[in-house]
């Protein structure tokens, strides 16, 4: 299996709860929260993990929450690879209205990074990842780094294959195809609209859309998430649709950071990108039936893996 390394700059100590009620005004009395590590490189990490592969995360830690997270991450047998941050790791909270079902997330801001501290980064990524390894940057990026660190990390990381799941103006900096550039770009369906200026109202929109992206240059892979419908998938073989088993959806935390997990482990077990969409998609079902942040389970995986459809358009 090759190598992964993923890289979450801005991790969070994830805190979940849930109350009878969400509302402005009263007091909300909450049932006990549950704590779990959280952003997006340090989800893919466990994913891989509890779906049965290896993975080594590059987390930047800071202050008590930094200390608290890192004993969550160790204690769930994550291999840690632990970077200084520029400030106190965040918080982010999540309550469920349990008599809606709906979820409520709140995400607070991380340290802020200097120019300095992102070479530095790069610099311990350069040193720890194997020249053929997969390099997953998953998740927000910190506060400081500029729109365009992604094709600088790529320069960098040179024949490494960089897999990028982000949003705001990384994403939209990506869009336009700056090189050199990832491997894998993955977004969802939202992003995709604002984009693309199109509604993209069908499965073969998106995938007409991902392989636009794909030409432009914005990747050699793209993936575009479309929620119940799927994610539709541009790899310069063909364009592809994968099902998406998840009429119960219990937590939607970590849906994503599934998907690339699955995806990238495939890929790292030398299948292709097809079969890695297919489990990509299984592992994202599986996800939004387990409550809070615990991700993918291997038993709700293996019954949506079963189920899961890919079809070429």
């Amino acid at each position: 299996m090759t190598e992964i390394l993923t890289v979450t700059l801005n991790p969070a100590l994830d805190l979940a709860t849930s109350a009878p009620f969400v509302r402005p005004g009263p007091k909300l009395r909450c049932a006990p929260e549950t704590a779990e590590p959280g952003g997006g490189g340090v989800n893919v990490a466990r994913a891989i993990t509890q779906l049965g592969g290896q993975a080594r995360a590059l987390v930047a830690l800071g202050g008590p929450n930094g200390e608290a997270l890192r004993a969550l991450l160790q204690a769930q047998g994550l291999d840690l690879l632990e970077v200084p941050a520029p400030g106190q790791t965040r918080h982010s909270f999540s309550v469920t209205d349990e008599g809606t079902g709906e979820q409520y997330r709140f995400v607070l801001t991380g340290p802020t990074w200097g120019d300095a501290d992102l070479d530095a980064v790069l610099d311990r990524i350069d040193d720890s990842a194997a020249g053929d390894a997969f390099v997953v940057l998953s998740g927000s990026m910190p506060q400081g780094a500029q729109p365009g660190w992604i094709t600088r990390a790529c320069n960098r990381l040179g024949q490494r294959r960089v897999v990028v799941d982000t949003s705001g103006p990384h994403l939209a900096a990506q869009a336009v195809g700056p090189q050199p550039a990832p491997y894998v770009l993955r977004l969802d369906s939202h992003e995709a609209m604002e984009l693309a200026g199109d509604p993209l109202a069908t499965r073969e929109d998106s995938a007409r859309f991902a392989e636009t992206l794909r030409q432009r240059g914005a990747a050699r892979i793209v993936i575009i998430a479309r929620g119940k419908d799927g994610s539709v998938m541009a790899d310069g073989d063909g364009l592809w649709r994968v099902t998406a088993e998840n009429e119960t959806v219990v937590s939607a935390i970590g849906a994503g950071d599934s998907f690339v997990g699955a995806f990238v482990m495939t890929l790292a077990e030398g299948l292709g990108a097809p079969e890695a969409l297919r489990r990509g998609a299984a592992a994202a079902s599986a996800a939004v039936q387990s409550a809070g942040t615990q991700l993918c389970l291997p038993d709700d995986y293996a019954r949506m893996l079963d189920l899961t459809e890919l079809d070429r358009l």
